[in-house]
């Protein structure tokens, strides 16, 4: 090539670095035991982007999907393009040595194969497995994880090389994120392995929204050395198709190329296969929870789910959504508007406003059965209240508050005083439980747990393994830890059950309420007239529901007397506009 046509490629290359990495590096192919070029499947070249445009990255991956290797040729990429003025300084953490040695040795292979009017070339000032440096100040260390790994070495770029598996937790990780206070980018790599205290808490707080790590999944139905005989079975258990194929009809097998389907046949009840798969499940002895974790990436606990880990993967396979809205700083999400004539309850489990636990708000469609809006923050009882009044009158919600530890109390009280009717009274007759009664108000409103727990959470098992939709990554993740402790359904230790709870608490209501209320024709007219009467007042409400400005945060017509400006100035934090990630 001309000078020109080196400057031109030089520039290609630095400006687009899938195009680098498949033009000019080699993986090995061990079906044909020889090097082949690189070719980034969709997935791999999406998890890159992200590498490029956030310096806060976790992926979630299946065993052999070539994360490890398209990471490496990505930081060789870096590495060799890297100014000397602002070097690149990478470090590798792993639980053990020869895992991080692995990720730099396959690193230091990629920067050999760059051409050499791009190579930097090798310093001999440090060259070693563990440690060695380019010729432009760029340097890569692998470590085991320690408190200590980062002494004495502040890298630009920190990988956590199947981060799970690390055994230490909080200290390392502290330390770690010390380190990158002034810049830096970090990438933590896994496939699941329980709950653990980095790798697991790290993807769990993404989907809550806690922090800032974006998220690359990979699938191996995506993967197109793994598909090339890909079928998708209509099959509750694919083992069990693997196992006894004669039992299922031919015509169920869909052939499926079109990856922009797959996620619709998969919430059609549809799993994908290929002898690759097939494959590995024999290599893991068929055993249904290393396949869900090794091979579907999931998170799983000890076995001791409250909820059976089999609809746990049914709701995460066809039901999770991601919210159409988002409000009070994305800790709100919406998934569907009121309908006119639906009936919603509302859970309302509420926190100390402190760091221990979070305040939970669950609407439901009880005549669809399926979550339409969730709340999850940290706010205390008098804020839980106003957060409850608004979106009660926007969905005309017959809302359940848990008061069994006392700091719903304040919650229900203060709905009283704003004026909200439709509050669910324990010990009330059940036809009244679903009209407004003054007799009532004397009463504090609420649900105790006491002596209840069990078929509060039986109700709760139930009706998800009946097919209520589940519809949040945050309300998943809580089911994956929600387990039996001493024999009693409670949350993993370090972990939450808020969500649950105030889901809980309204399909307990709901279901228990309205069983009773359907054995006689009068008391049911009762129940339905007394969510039919709000019709013309939901009209008003309605309009709420479309994403709200700052200034149109709460209606005024909900609280008398008070102007928007007043409630912006209060709670601008807690109901601002839709927020889009």
């Amino acid at each position: 090539m001309t000078n020109e046509e080196l400057i031109s490629e030089y520039a290609k290359c630095y400006k687009d670095t899938p195009y680098a990495i498949k033009s000019y590096l080699e993986t090995y192919d061990n079906t044909q035991s020889k090097y082949v070029p690189f070719e980034l499947f969709p997935e791999q070249e999406m998890m890159l982007g992200n590498f490029e445009k956030y310096n806060e990255n976790i992926t979630k991956k299946y065993r052999q999907a070539g994360v490890s290797t398209a990471t490496a040729a990505w930081i060789s990429k870096q590495l060799q393009f890297a100014s000397k003025t602002k070097p690149e300084k990478v470090l590798i953490l792993a639980n053990k040595l020869d895992t991080a040695q692995e990720l730099a040795n396959k690193i230091r292979a990629f920067l050999n194969q760059w051409p050499e009017w791009v190579n930097v070339g090798f310093s001999k000032e440090k060259d070693s497995q563990r440690h060695y440096k380019l010729n432009n100040g760029c340097e890569v260390k692998a470590v085991a994880t320690s408190v200590d790994a980062l002494r004495g070495y502040t890298p630009t770029i920190l990988i956590f090389d199947e981060a799970a598996y690390i055994e230490a937790g909080d200290d390392l990780w502290a330390a770690c994120m010390a380190s990158l206070s002034t810049g830096g980018q970090v990438i933590v790599i896994s496939t699941p392995n329980g709950y653990d205290k980095i790798y697991y808490e790290i993807y769990d707080q993404s989907i809550q929204g806690m922090n800032n790590f974006v998220i690359s999944e990979l699938h191996w139905e995506n993967d197109p050395r793994f598909t090339k005989d890909l079928v998708w079975i209509k099959a509750k258990d694919i083992i069990h198709y693997m196992l006894n194929r004669e039992d299922y009809d031919d015509s169920l097998n869909i052939p499926e190329t079109d990856q922009s389907k797959f996620k619709d046949l998969t919430r059609q009840g549809y799993k994908p296969y290929s002898s690759w798969f097939e494959g590995m499940c024999k290599k893991l002895k068929f055993d249904r929870r290393k396949i869900s974790q090794e091979l579907e990436s999931a998170f799983l606990g000890s076995g001791d789910n409250v909820v059976p880990i089999e609809t746990i993967e049914r709701i995460k396979e066809t039901m999770i959504e991601e919210p159409k809205e988002k409000y009070a700083s994305g800790q709100l999400w919406v998934w569907e508007e009121a309908q006119l004539d639906h009936k919603y309850i509302m859970g309302v489990d509420v926190s100390r406003g402190d760091s221990e636990d979070f305040t939970s708000i669950v609407v439901i469609d009880f005549d669809e059965r399926k979550q339409v809006m969730e709340y999850l923050g940290k706010i205390p009882p008098d804020l839980a209240a106003d957060l409850a009044f608004k979106w009660g009158n926007l969905y005309k919600a017959y809302i359940v508050i848990d008061i069994t530890g006392g700091m719903g109390v304040a919650t229900a009280r203060k709905l009283q005083e704003l004026g909200y009717r439709d509050l669910y009274v324990e010990g009330a007759n059940t036809a009244d439980k679903w009209k407004y009664n003054p007799k009532l108000l004397e009463k504090i409103p609420g649900l105790t747990f006491n002596n209840k727990r069990s078929q509060i959470v039986s109700a709760f098992e139930e009706a998800l393994r009946h097919g209520f939709v589940v519809k949040s990554h945050r309300l998943l993740n809580e089911l994956y830890t929600f387990v039996f402790v001493n024999g009693k359904p409670n949350h993993m230790k370090g972990k939450h059950d808020d969500l649950i709870m105030a889901l809980a608490m309204a399909l307990y209501v709901g279901e228990s309420s309205f069983s009773q209320l359907q054995k006689s024709d009068d008391m049911t007219k009762a129940m339905l007239n007394s969510w039919v009467d709000v019709t013309e007042d939901r009209k008003e409400t309605l309009i709420d529901l479309k994403p709200i400005s700052n200034s149109e945060a709460m209606n005024p017509n909900i609280r008398p007397n008070v102007t928007n400006q007043q409630l912006y100035k209060e709670y601008n934090w807690l109901f601002g506009g839709p927020r889009r990630r």
